[in-house]
């Protein structure tokens, strides 16, 4: 029997791209689904597509927002926060907009939503909190002003809840992915190793929530490359990117 059959997850970021592809994926489990993101509209013809699903749109960015959507949402077994923003961006090319943009989605937004889901799940001592982090969360990259420490930063707030909620029914997890080809990523105009489809990325994510590792790092070797480089000299590892 699945793992998830019976389920009920909330995926904020389900529109497209990986978030989309784990809904599916998801739904093929046995999963109810409530999917969320700001287009209503991609929401309502994705949960038609589904077995068992609804659309809760909502805007990560706005606090009334959240705040709305999680009264709608009745009650749920896990979370998957998978909201991305990225426009690739260096120090020399800042855009206050666009960096600004990324840091609220790809983390101010978790802590928005997290703020109302966590304490819920503290309270009746079970739930299943699953956070999609980056490579890029792992160490100070070129081109990446905004993204990177926007996910490093949700990624260390994800390590921040295991640590608090460790020993209790709340499991929490963080899954970092490398290149998976979306929209986003179609912005990049260098070449990028190992680069995967959302479906194989959604497998992979479904499989690392299956095992119930903390933290899941994929794909391999490249993935090495970013884990075992935060020991490297940073010089080193600069040459190396």
């Amino acid at each position: 029997m699945s793992a998830f059959k019976g389920q009920t997850w909330w995926i904020v970021g389900a529109s497209e791209g990986l978030g989309r592809a784990m809904a599916e994926a998801l739904d093929e489990a046995g999963a109810r689904l409530i999917l969320s993101a700001r287009n209503a509209t991609r929401l309502d013809v994705l949960a038609a597509r589904l077995s068992d699903a609804k659309s809760l749109p909502l805007d990560v960015t706005d606090a009334a927002s959240v705040a709305d959507a999680t009264q709608a949402l009745g009650s749920i077994d896990g979370i998957i926060y998978c909201a991305g923003a990225y426009d690739p961006l260096t120090a020399q090319e800042w855009r206050p907009d666009a960096v600004e943009t990324m840091c609220e989605v790809n983390f101010m937004g978790a802590i928005r939503v997290l703020g109302r889901i966590v304490p819920e799940f503290s309270k009746r001592d079970r739930g299943h909190i699953v956070l999609i982090g980056s490579l890029a969360g792992f160490t100070g990259l070129p081109g990446a002003i905004g993204y990177g420490a926007s996910k490093a930063a949700l990624m260390h707030l994800g390590e921040n809840l295991q640590a608090d909620l460790r020993g209790t029914g709340v499991q929490v997890q963080v899954i970092n992915p490398g290149f998976i080809r979306t929209r986003l990523t179609d912005k990049n105009q260098f070449k990028m190793p190992q680069i995967l489809e959302p479906q194989d990325a959604a497998q992979r994510c479904l499989s690392a929530m299956r095992g119930g590792r903390f933290s899941t790092s994929f794909p391999a070797p490249f993935s090495w490359v970013f884990t075992i480089g935060r020991l490297l000299p940073r010089r080193l590892f600069l040459k190396l990117m």
